[in-house]
């Protein structure tokens, strides 16, 4: 199996490493599972039809991928015609509350404070995660879980805890500490399903 180590290994230019990068990527993924994909779309719809809010986490790179995906869905796919709105909220964006709750309760309770704030019976969690193994998402995707609500897992590697977590996953499948790849593929799946959701939902194309 072709790794991104190898590829470094094997690569003699810039051009040839680009090459076999984007390859790599292509074949990440083509082993994705298009019918996970399919249900990501499906509980947004049914989170905006119901009235819900679908939180998203992330640390790191994966908090720009949050950010992003919170930008994309509630604004980029917003309805003009009346339609209920996507109510999409990236916990990571407010620096004041992060900083509070990392200073005072510690960086594991980042987002289960926030959650106990925002959180209403019938709320989606998405959580992004290379590693899985976040202990602030972690323990988030647990607190939401036990309040009955349901967790979106995007994850790589492993898979790691969150797999274990996560009500529906979308998983690529890399070795450990491959990082980019996995976050490139996440930032492509924003992509895809804000595509769709803005094309087929009845919404204007402005």
């Amino acid at each position: 199996m072709q790794t991104l180590e190898i590829i470094l290994k094997e690569s003699s230019d810039p051009a040839q490493f680009a090459r076999a990068y984007l390859d790599y990527l292509s074949g990440l993924l083509r082993r994705l599972d298009s019918q996970s994909i399919a249900a990501f779309i499906g509980e947004l719809e049914s989170a905006r039809l119901k009235g819900n809010t679908v939180f998203v986490v992330g640390n790191g790179g994966s908090a720009a991928t949050a950010s992003h995906m919170a930008n994309d869905f509630s604004v980029g796919a917003h309805p003009r015609d009346g339609s209920p709105p996507f109510r999409v909220l990236a916990l990571t964006d407010n620096v004041a509350a992060m900083t509070a709750i990392g200073n005072d309760a510690g960086y594991e309770n980042l987002f289960v404070y926030q959650l106990r704030v925002h959180y209403r019976p019938g709320d989606r969690l998405i959580a992004i995660s290379a590693s899985g193994n976040s202990p602030n998402i972690a323990e988030a995707a647990r607190w939401v879980k036990k309040q009955g609500g349901r967790v979106i897992g995007l994850v790589g590697f492993d898979g790691g805890e969150l797999k274990r977590l996560s009500d529906l996953l979308i998983h690529v499948e890399t070795p450990k500490g491959e990082y980019g790849p996995v976050e490139d593929i996440h930032m492509i799946m924003d992509h895809l399903v804000y595509a769709w959701l803005k094309a087929k939902a009845g919404f204007s194309k402005e």
